[in-house]
């Protein structure tokens, strides 16, 4: 398994764990919360944290560069 595989298991496992126990923590303070659907999908927090760790400087030259040229390769 190489290091894209692990870090999307790991961004993946951390979610299943934490929004249960978010959405229990909110509904167990008492206070109304509005329950919107998320709007950015586990790949896209990946991206995200992925891009915070690499050296690019904005997610634009980011995204070109690498996500559309190494990771849209993995998935072929």
């Amino acid at each position: 398994m190489n290091d894209l595989d692990t870090f999307f298991i790991n961004v993946d496992d951390f979610c299943q764990t934490f929004l249960p126990a978010w959405e229990k923590h909110l509904t167990s303070s008492g206070v109304k919360q509005r329950n919107k659907p998320l709007r950015i999908s586990v790949s896209e927090v990946m991206i995200g944290i992925a891009f915070h760790q690499s050296e690019y400087r904005d997610l634009k030259t980011y995204y070109i560069h690498f996500v559309c040229r190494y990771l849209y390769q993995q998935i072929s």
